[in-house]
Parts: C-alpha cells; structure tokens; sequence
C-alpha cells in the first residue's frame, strides 16, 4: 500500500510538473510570437520601401533587416530546444512549437544567406527593370512590361510584333539570371538539408502538412485534363482560322505569343477571335467604366463594399492611407505586380498595384481584396498562426469574390452591364471566356512548381535546364515559345514568381478548392441549386449574403491554427481536395465543346515541338 501511495505521488508530481512547463510555455510563446510579430514588422517596412522604390540604398537595408531576423529566429530555434514540447497535451503549443522549428532559408549560416538575399534581390531587379525598344519605332526604348509590354502582348494581332516583344523579354527577363538562379538552387538546396529536408521540393510541399498533396494534385490534374484537351483544340481551330495554317500548325502545340499573355497563363485576352459565337458580345465593362468615369480608387471601394455587404471588415484607414493603388508618376522603378501586405501590427495592411481602369483589373483589385480581408480576419491570432490554412487559401478567398464579381448578375446589378442577354449562346461564350483563365490556368501553375521541384532535386542536368523547361510546358500546356530557344537562353525566371522565389503551387491548389469554396457559399447565399435552371453556379452572385459571410469569417478567422483540411471544413464540411466543383461548373461548356470539336473533326492533343535545342 505504501509503495501505491509513493507511486501515486511520484506520478503526481511529474504531472504537476509538466502542467507547470506548459504553463510557463505558454506565457514563453505569447512573448516570443510578440516579438518576431514586431521584427517582421521592420523587415516588411524594409521590403516594402523597396518593392515600391527599386534603389541600391533601399535594397542594403532590406537585405540587411532581412539577415538580422534571420539571425534571431536561428537563436529562437536554438532556444526551443529548451521545451520538451514533443510530450505536451495541448496540441496547440506542441503546434505552435513545431511551425517556429522551421527556419526555412534562416538555416544558412550567416554569409550565405546574405548571398542568398543578394542573389534573390538582384533576379528581383533584373525582372522589374527590363525595358525594350518600340516594335515601330526602335528610338524609343524605355517600354517596360506594366503596362506598355502587356497591352501589346493582349491587344496586338500581329504574328510578327507578338514575336519580336515575346523575344525580347524572355532574353532581358529571364536570360541574365542564369548565373544567379544557379546559385540560387545550390543554396536553396543547402537551406532544405539544414531543415533536414530532401530537397527544396519537399521544403515547399510540407507547408500543406499532406504528404500525398503531390498525388493528390496529379490525380485532379488528370480528372480535368480531358476539358483542358478540348478547350485547346478548339482555340489553336479558332486561331488557324484567323491567322492561317503557316502561324498555326493544325496539331502541334500552340505558339505561345499568340495567345494574349506574356506566359501563355490564361488566354481571356484573346477571346475576341476564339469565342464560340462571335455574333455574341463578350462580357468586358472596361469601356463602361471608362465612361462612368470609375478610378483605382473607386474600384477599391467597390470591394470593400463587396466584402461588408457580407458581414465581414471593413478596409482599415491605414490601407487607404499607406497603399499604392496607382503607380507613381515620379520615375522611380517599382514592382507593379499586384500584391497585398500584412504588416503585423493592428490594422496595417495595404496594397500596392498599378490599377489600371480595366475589367480584368477590376477582378484583381477584389482578388487582392481578399489576401487583406484575411489578414484581418486572423490578426488576433498569435504571430505564428497569422497566415493561411495552406498557401493556397489565401489565394482561393478572393477569387472566390473575383468568381461572383465576374458574374453578369453582379456587373448588372453594380450598373456596369446593360441591355445583356444570357441565353444559351452566351451563356456558353461567359463559360469559355472563364474556362481561358480557370481551365487554362491550372496546367501553367503545375508547371511552375513542377519545373522547379525537378531543379531542387538534381533531376534535370544542367546542360539542359532550358529545355526541361520547354519541354514540361509542351506536355502540360501544349504550347512552344514563338521562336527556337537554346541553352544560351534561359527562361522561366521571366516569370515573376520564379525570379523572385515565390513557391508557385499555391495558385493552383487556389484555382481548385476556389471552386468548392464557391459552390458552398452560391448554395449557403440560396443563389445556387443544381435541380432549379434558374439558379446555375456560373451565374451566382453572393454579394450581400451574411451567411456566406458567417462562413467565410469561421474559416479565416482560424488563420493557420489548424491543418488546413479543419479549416475546409469549418467552411463547407469537407475535408478533401477535389476537382469536382470545377467539372460541375464547366459541365455545359464540355458538352458543348465535345460535340463541337467533333462535328469540325478538330484534333485533340498535340504533336511534339521542335522549339528548344539543347545543344
């Protein structure tokens, strides 16, 4: 009995004990999330001052602020140690502990993470300085991607103009950084090893805390493809109609620089020679807005009102105050591309874009809407925890809201859309133009990662890195570059995202669960039901719809304080990515196309291209 009682007590006091390291655990994380919230406050007032003013002073300085949070959160991983938090109940410090374990690139020792910055920085650069001679007018030589390059790229139908911009990005974007991006790899790999990671690939995947979110993508990706197959084939017969059999091949890929986008990305820019009935007017309220004489900042208005329409924040006064909406006409070099900034403070979040008074900018000012929307939602979270369920949330919230913006209901009901008939041409015309950015979307964004992954691994050799990329371009998306390339090139760093280190597959997971987000809150808004024709999803506007809303805040309130599949399910009760939302909302667009393509005996697939020479 007596050694019950010493036993009972010995137990007693271990347990006491561990309550007690939790407790002061706990208080321990409450003042450490604190204060890397308010380092990570400077480092992104250091990067903002630079994205938004591109200077060798403003670049020392962020890169400097950038090593010395690196620095300290290399302190902070040694320090956990201290906490045996493997062995805690709760689940939210074991939790909280595991995500400041990662260091990610904050592993490198000190030198080679400021190579890493510097390296980082000047591919950055290099993108946001690109400038090319006038097609007309070679004089003139101060052309810059946003906006002059992209209104010719979407605009032009001259094979010959298309062709010489295409080239002379890709040689100033992307060929310059061959030597950076080399070393760019070596040391992302050495970053992932010291996180005892495989490789970067594996870095980047465990974000979504699934290890079968590789297989998971692929089998999605195979479930759509068939659509994908019949929307291509029936544009390249759209495109051979308009610029005649020597431009475009009958079945070989699509050249690329003819399809409206600088990375053939999403072809909408394009839809006024491949819309399936050309007699229909195409939705685009660009020239409306023109005339109603709507401004950037009328267009951000206008999604503020979206989202408290619904029940959820308002924009903060910081982020009319501090957020570039227009871009400045004082010469400075900047990065335009649209992005939203969560400072970590109360409140402060801001935007900087080029808005330009378009239709499609429209849908990007509530895109960008939504990553802010989010940042507020979950700004009570501890700093660990400010972040989305998965990358690929955050990116699915807003366009969710671009989806609903998008809607002929909703450019109706704002005034922007007159006199428009949706019968059942037109309606398949809105369902093409959609499919051009959705459907042609997702196997750009696998390749993205794809390709990258492939580098991080070691299983592309480096004499052939060009045309590895080339050559999963062609197998995912169809499409060659509009003149030959070769190993003197190097390419994909002419995309932004690539240049500037941004893990990619967050946009495709985006472009999938958008949709099942979207189906649940048109069904919760009462504005979607698959037995009532009068209610289809491709014209459901949730504008208004507090229920809609109530959901929306449940899951982005939760910030990343859950894994992400708690997060789904807090929204619609599901707990699994699946591309069926995407076959239900295109589902009269692929019949229509299947019987379409046949009836013109339109091949499906594509030959192999001749467009990269390795050697």
């Amino acid at each position: 009995m007596k050694l019950l009682v010493v036993t009972l007590l010995a137990s007693f006091a271990l347990c006491h004990c561990a309550v007690k390291e939790e407790i002061s655990a706990a208080e321990y994380l409450k003042n450490l999330n604190l204060e890397i919230a308010k380092r990570t406050n400077l480092e992104t007032e250091a990067s903002w001052a630079y994205g938004s003013n591109i200077t060798d002073e403003n670049e020392r300085k962020k890169n400097e602020i950038s090593a010395e949070v690196a620095k300290y959160m290399k302190e902070v991983s040694q320090d956990i140690q201290k906490f045996n938090w493997r062995t805690y109940q709760s689940e939210d410090l074991r939790r909280q502990f595991r995500m400041l374990s990662k260091l990610g690139y904050a592993a490198l020792p000190e030198q080679d993470y400021a190579e890493l910055l510097d390296t980082l920085s000047s591919m950055e650069s290099n993108f946001a300085k690109v400038r090319v001679c006038d097609y007309k007018n070679k004089d003139k030589c101060d052309l810059s991607l946003d906006p002059e390059i992209e209104e010719v790229i979407t605009k032009s139908r001259d094979p010959e103009e298309l062709k010489y911009y295409w080239r002379e990005f890709y040689d100033k974007a992307g060929t310059p950084t061959r030597t950076a991006f080399e070393r760019y790899i070596e040391l992302n790999t050495k970053a992932a090893k010291l996180n005892e990671y495989e490789s970067g690939a594996e870095m980047w995947l465990d974000e979504y805390e699934d290890s079968t979110i590789e297989q998971q993508l692929e089998d999605i990706f195979e479930d759509i493809k068939p659509l994908y197959h019949q929307v291509h084939g029936y544009v390249r017969y759209r495109l051979r109609q308009h610029y005649g059999d020597d431009v475009v091949s009958e079945t070989g890929p699509l050249p690329m620089h003819l399809l409206g986008n600088m990375w053939a990305q999403q072809w909408s820019d394009i839809a006024d020679i491949v819309s399936p009935f050309p007699s229909k007017p195409l939705i685009d309220v660009s020239s409306e807005m023109a005339k109603q004489g709507y401004t950037p900042l009328k267009m951000f208005e206008m999604g503020d009102d979206f989202f408290t329409s619904m029940g959820l924040k308002k924009l903060t006064q910081d982020f009319w105050d501090k957020s570039i909406l227009e871009k400045p006409t004082d010469g400075r070099d900047l990065v335009c591309h649209a992005s939203a900034w969560d400072f970590y403070l109360v409140d402060d979040v801001r935007i900087k874009q080029c808005t330009r008074v378009t239709q499609d900018q429209f849908f990007t000012v509530h895109h960008e809407l939504g990553h802010i929307q989010y940042f507020l939602q979950y700004q009570h979270q501890p700093f660990v925890y400010r972040t989305g369920a998965n990358p690929g949330f955050h990116e699915a919230v807003g366009d969710v809201l671009s989806l609903s913006v998008s809607t002929p209901k909703h450019l109706e009901r704002v005034g922007l859309l007159k006199d428009y008939v949706r019968d059942d041409e037109a309606r398949i015309n809105q369902l093409f133009l959609t499919a051009l950015d959705k459907i042609v979307f997702l196997p750009f964004a696998f390749t993205m990662d794809k390709y990258r992954w492939a580098l991080f691994r070691g299983q592309v050799d480096k004499s052939d890195w060009n045309c590895a990329f080339w050559k999963l371009r062609e197998e995912y998306s169809g499409i060659e570059p509009p003149v030959v390339r070769t190993e003197k090139d190097f390419d994909a760093p002419a995309k932004y995202h690539v240049s500037a280190d941004v893990e990619y597959l967050r946009y495709l997971v985006s472009f999938i669960i958008q949709f099942q987000f979207y189906k649940s809150a048109c069904i919760k808004a009462g504005q979607y039901d698959p037995t009532n024709p009068e209610l289809p999803l491709d014209n459901c506007d949730i504008y208004g719809s507090l229920a809609a809303g109530e959901s929306f805040e449940k899951m982005l309130s939760m910030g990343a304080s859950k894994p992400w599949p708690d997060a789904l399910e807090a929204f619609n009760g599901e707990r699994t990515m699946t591309g069926k939302a995407i076959a239900e909302y295109f589902e009269p667009l692929r019949v229509w196309l299947e019987a379409e393509n046949k009836k013109n005996n339109v091949h499906i697939g594509w030959t192999k291209s001749d467009k990269c020479v390795s050697a």
